[in-house]
């Protein structure tokens, strides 16, 4: 078996890893064995992570306090765990449709559980957002570190162990999904200046990168490769996309520039982006741009289609990226490839559609280590040339009215994600001729304290400091803050605020000192409102707007059901919201799905007055959907 099976991976000519396996216990003798008790191990980031390889290990560490393992890494992925009676109703019956059988990781719910014995310790330099919250050991061992210092942080810990995810074709195998950190590891480790075993474990669905991504099977001190089907890969389910996602895209649109590069990041706003360069090449976008209320930034006027075409250069290769690329958007080539990314992670069809791109079209898409894509360093010429025009666009939780940046926690410590790459890519686009970094953001959010704005007089965290100030858009327009005075800066991002926080944004400013007393906010800025983000965008919200511009997994009904459920969500951190939803569901009309909806959350024949009254705000929050559609 061992012998057919080596010929299988390796075929008759190739070298090969010293030992396979089939299971991932007898991996864990070996590691034993061979490595020692005391582990430090790396584990990439996001899907590259052998889940069910790491599980093994730490069940045995569990068992046996005299193995000591130290875990490195970031972004581990866990399927939602619904936190209402909502949520649970809605996602339950879903869960393994929307994300597989993506396997629980054992050190996350040890840690969750507050059970992680001591002799396990786990650092991550970046959190799947916003799951860490309020979870003690996980916010204390976090580590905040740009992208391409995670490298350095991981060498001084002295890693001797490398555990990750590959994918394999024929004779080769691949780091497929993750370039990021492990490709460099293996460079140091060529070049001495690095120690450790790798150990691989291969999965039929992971798409192979050709390339930079590849590696010898000698790379290999050991490869698992299990003869039941795999688990599946993780899938991230998209989000629809709101109205005000589209609008800040179509903001954004103006801002890239033919023959350029282009960097934008997960979630819907990175897919609205995507879908209004499609519209911009199209040249489908005019009635949108030509009747918008808000005012435009003359100096953006990017409009016209890509003759030439653009170049992606991203850590994170996203569906939108991918899909501009499908329609031949991104097309420009640096080095034979038209886009250079880090790592990826999306959903199941994005793994598929990467798949079955021709091995031509697929090698056009070079997964490279993050010290290639996330700065200059290193062939900075060839670099600086290639990068032209660069636009890096990346999303913010908030953004002070001297230009600060929040992306990445709150002020009171507690860690939302991280840093991340969002520096590294900020820094590029000072250090680069034409080049601008690009934060997006909502105007406004809503949570236990009501409606807040986004854009605040201050924080008291700050990811991005405010001398990196660019180009900040909002729904409602886009502010320019480089090498502004602090008075414009604030104007300027008035300009872009909701309406409704306007006023008491600038006495606050003003009370200051940083804006001058007779500033006044223009006229045509005072109508930054949802209702006059509607009346634009909502005629033309069917043809052109669609709430899943690259697809969906969730059925006909969920779609319907999902901004109720947002509407809910927002609406149970006030009473008077609820009750109101609850009054509009006696007494509103009925909505024209209202019983499907109800048959899906199984609230058709409530019982006992609390899950009575749960029907009720939940008939309220349709109505109140389908009569904000017809006014």
């Amino acid at each position: 078996m061992a012998h057919a099976l080596r010929q299988t991976l390796t075929g008759p000519n190739m070298p090969e890893p010293k030992v396979h396996f089939t299971s991932e216990e007898p991996v864990v003798d070996w590691i034993l064995e061979t490595v020692g008790h005391d582990l430090r191990v790396a584990l990439p980031l996001g899907l590259g992570k052998p889940v069910t390889l790491v599980n093994a290990l730490v069940r045995r560490a569990c068992d046996d306090p005299s193995i000591r393992l130290q875990i490195f890494t970031a972004l581990t992925l866990e399927r939602p765990d619904p936190s209402s009676d909502f949520e649970r109703r809605f996602l339950e019956p879903a869960l393994d449709r929307l994300f597989g059988d993506y396997p629980q990781i054992e050190y996350a719910r040890l840690l969750r559980a507050g059970k992680l014995p001591e002799n396990i310790h786990v650092t991550e330099f970046f959190l799947q957002s916003p799951n860490w919250i309020k979870v003690p050991q996980a916010q204390q061992n976090y580590v905040s570190v740009n992208y391409t210092h995670a490298l350095d942080v991981l060498l001084d810990s002295q890693p001797n162990l490398v555990l990750q995810l590959l994918a394999a074709d024929e004779d080769r195998l691949s780091l497929s999904c993750n370039t990021d950190i492990t490709a460099d590891l293996l460079r140091l480790r060529r070049q001495g200046a690095a120690d450790f075993t790798l150990v691989g474990q291969v999965h039929a669905d992971l798409p192979f990168m050709a390339g930079p991504a590849e590696l010898d099977f000698s790379d290999c001190a050991a490869l698992l490769r299990q003869d039941a089907p795999p688990h599946d890969l993780f899938s991230v389910v998209k989000q629809p996309v709101s109205l005000a996602d589209h609008a800040t895209a179509l903001h954004v649109s103006r801002l890239v520039r033919d023959g350029g590069t282009l960097q934008i990041g997960i979630g819907q706003i990175g897919d609205a982006i995507a879908h209004a360069l499609t519209l911009r090449q199209d040249q489908r976008i005019a009635p949108l741009w030509d009747t918008c209320p808000f005012p435009c930034a003359p100096r953006f006027d990017e409009t016209a289609p890509f003759e030439t075409g653009l170049y992606g250069v991203t850590e994170m290769l996203v569906d939108g990226l991918l899909a501009l690329f499908e329609r031949g958007i991104i097309r420009r080539e640096v080095d034979g490839a038209a886009i250079h990314a880090g790592f990826f992670l999306d959903s199941r069809d994005f793994y598929d559609r990467l798949k079955a791109l021709s091995p031509q079209a697929r090698a056009r898409i070079a997964m490279v280590p993050v010290s290639f894509t996330n700065t200059l360093l290193g062939d900075e010429p060839a670099k600086r040339a290639a990068r032209q025009h660069a636009r890096f666009i990346n999303s913010a939780m908030m953004v002070t009215l001297l230009g600060a940046v929040v992306s990445d926690g709150t002020e009171d410590g507690q860690v939302v994600s991280g840093v991340g790459g969002q520096f590294n890519f900020v820094t590029q686009a000072f250090a680069l001729k034409d080049a601008r970094a690009i934060i997006t953001l909502p105007a406004t959010r809503s949570g236990t304290s009501g409606l807040t704005s986004n854009i605040r007089f201050s924080y008291g965290h700050v990811t991005l400091p405010r001398h990196l100030r660019d180009i900040v858009v909002t729904e409602y327009g886009i502010a320019d803050l480089r090498g502004k005075s602090d008075a414009d800066t604030i104007a300027a991002l008035l300009e872009i605020a909701d309406s409704r926080f306007q006023s008491e944004l600038v006495r606050q400013a003003k009370a200051s000192g940083k804006l001058p007393k007779t500033y006044q906010v223009p006229p045509t800025a005072r109508r930054n409102t949802p209702e006059t983000l509607r009346k634009w965008l909502e005629p033309h919200k069917d043809a052109l707007l669609p709430r899943f511009p690259f697809g969906t997994d969730f059925s006909e009904i969920e779609q319907y059901l999902l901004p109720a459920l947002a509407d809910l969500r927002r609406a149970s951190a006030h009473v008077p919201a609820l009750a109101s939803r609850v009054l509009r569901g006696v007494q509103g009309r009925p909505a024209r799905s209202e019983h499907d909806a109800l048959d899906r959350m199984a609230m058709v024949h409530p019982v006992g007055i609390k899950a009575r009254v749960a029907q009720l705000a939940l008939r309220g929050a349709l109505r109140r959907q389908e009569d904000a559609a017809r006014d």
